[in-house]
């Protein structure tokens, strides 16, 4: 009886008692203990838990505990089994997931695709190749890779126009940790197919770095799945989920496509004209309309970052080098990058504010370009920083350049 006024109590304790009871888990795994061990203590003292907990637990772990982000992802895994049969069921009226054409409903048409490339197709041939590590198997495997690198634009959208809605919201912690994941995985898909593209023995280390990849493509297909997802319908309104669906198309979709045009059933809000006016300058007068065309047709890409750190305008050209989605307006540069690109960016920043730099280049070979790439300090007419301004351009045209031209083709 005694145990069953215990297991009630327990099971009524408040949310901000609860999250510390998580939190503590959390450091108990950080400290050595044994997933078992853990889930056992999880299932009894906590019971269900709904994804914005774990949500919010990520993100105090981080800013609030110092945990690094590099630790959340190695712990990350751990959550998983630990949530898995433990998330309460997230109700929503007409289930916008199941609509077809909602973004939701395209990442998961997609994560079928990709289970069933990575849990049937590899492992097929995997298994064929531990067998026997011949020229056919070995292009088999090849061949699965180069799909599954169609992973790329899956994870890209989810990055740059899922997450940036939900950082809106304070939500850091499923950004930060699922971003750094996705990168290892794009570098390990890499590694194997560079591995089988050079092949001349050395199995096992094929072996073991795709049953890697299979391992957390499909933890990940699950993470989205069960807390991504339903913590984004939980969160994001519907004009934000037009915004996502409109510019999916720019980065495009793996393996399958949207089997519809999502339509809510009120209208959507029109994208309108600019509006009308002129901005003067002190060299001329433009039109908003001009402006924006004369920006667009410079044959470089654009970025403007304010004082702040955030991302204020980018140009809009018929080819851009690196997408850019219009959900990065409001956001701030560092999380616009991958966490284990950030501390450069931060680096550069501050050299720009304190005065050391007013610019830096970086050039980088990508497929058939070559691109160079160059950050400005803008700063006022009296020397105060105003933000930093990049431009991207690929110059492989540039340095085919021979000789003088001199009259009209």
């Amino acid at each position: 009886m005694s145990e069953m006024i215990n297991n009630r109590e327990q099971l009524h304790k408040d949310k901000s008692e609860r999250h510390e009871i998580l939190k503590e888990i959390i450091k108990a795994l950080h400290h050595g203990a044994s997933v078992e061990e853990v889930k056992a203590q999880f299932e009894e003292a906590v019971g269900n838990t709904s994804v914005a907990e774990i949500s919010q637990l990520e993100h105090s772990l981080m800013e609030e505990e110092g945990i690094p982000v590099e630790e959340v992802q190695r712990l990350c895994s751990v959550h998983t089994a630990i949530f898995k049969g433990a998330i309460e069921e997230i109700h929503r009226p007409d289930h916008p997931e199941y609509q077809p054409g909602h973004p939701v409903h395209t990442f998961k048409l997609e994560n079928k695709e990709i289970d069933l490339l990575v849990d049937f197709k590899i492992k097929l041939h995997l298994e064929r190749f531990e067998r026997e590590d011949n020229d056919k198997h070995v292009f088999k495997l090849i061949e699965d890779l180069n799909l599954l690198l169609d992973i790329d634009k899956h994870y890209s959208r989810k990055e740059n126009l899922l997450f940036p809605y939900l950082e809106k919201y304070g939500i850091y912690g499923p950004t930060q940790v699922m971003w750094a994941i996705d990168d290892c995985i794009r570098e390990s898909i890499k590694d194997a197919k560079q591995k089988l593209m050079n092949y001349q023995g050395g199995r096992q280390a094929v072996v073991a770095v795709i049953n890697y990849v299979i391992r957390e493509v499909k933890e990940m297909i699950f993470k989205e799945e069960n807390i991504l997802f339903p913590m984004a319908l939980e969160t994001l309104a519907e004009d934000e989920w037009i915004k996502i669906a409109y510019e999916s198309d720019e980065i495009g979709y793996c393996l399958t496509a949207p089997v519809g045009k999502w339509q809510p059933e009120r209208k959507a809000l029109p994208v309108g004209e600019l509006s009308e006016g002129f901005v003067r300058f002190e060299t001329g007068l433009l039109s908003l309309k001009q402006l924006e065309l004369m920006l667009n047709h410079l044959p470089v890409d654009i970025t403007f970052i304010d004082k702040d750190d955030v991302v204020r305008y980018f140009s809009h050209g018929k080819e851009r080098i690196f997408a850019r989605t219009k959900a990065v307006i409001g956001r701030t540069v560092q999380n616009c990058h991958p966490p284990k690109s950030v501390h450069v960016v931060e680096q550069l920043l501050e050299d720009f504010k304190s005065g050391n730099k007013d610019s830096e280049d970086f050039w980088i070979k990508l497929h058939d370009k070559y691109v160079y790439i160059r950050y400005f300090a803008v700063r006022d007419e009296n020397g105060k920083y105003m933000g930093t301004i990049e431009f991207t351009q690929n110059i492989r045209p540039i340095q085919k350049i021979e000789g003088e031209k001199r009259i009209l083709s």
